[in-house]
């Protein structure tokens, strides 16, 4: 019987020990918050990615119509469509890969310039936090023209 009070005693000593460890660590995390949407549509290249991206549906779609109206099959015409529409999802995404990528290597550098160490979406905060979107959005702008674009 005492060896039991023993580990539990023990036990409770540990986990003491990690929720006191956990809450030490949790208070040196500084959070960041950022508005996705706002990083995205404020991109100096979104605008012209959006219009690459708008004419390479154009073109699929009017080429999915040629082949949706020459064809009888209903199934098949669902199957061109459902092609066309994922084609057109797949080129969105290459072409918006590299925006996504500037706006990580943005973020990242300023959140390591203010000593950030969590960066979090700005809905997500309910209290506290830093919001370094404006930051991160003159870091892309900066990055942009040093690159000469």
């Amino acid at each position: 019987m005492r060896s039991r009070s023993f580990w539990g005693i023990l036990l409770g000593v540990m986990v003491l020990f990690v929720l006191t460890a956990g809450v030490a660590l949790a208070a040196e995390e500084t959070v960041g918050g950022v508005d996705p949407q706002k990083l995205l549509y404020q991109h100096p290249k979104y605008e012209q990615t959006m219009k690459q991206v708008q004419a390479i549906a154009e073109k699929m779609q009017s080429e999915a119509k040629v082949a949706i109206d020459a064809e009888n099959d209903n199934n098949k015409k669902a199957e061109i469509f459902q092609n066309m529409r994922r084609k057109i999802a797949e080129e969105e995404q290459k072409l918006m890969r590299p925006l996504y990528d500037e706006i990580d290597r943005a973020l990242r550098t300023v959140a390591n310039a203010k000593g950030i160490t969590v960066v979090v979406d700005k809905t997500a905060l309910f209290y506290g936090g830093i919001d370094i979107t404006d930051d991160v959005i003159q870091e892309l702008k900066k990055t942009s023209v040093s690159s000469g674009q």
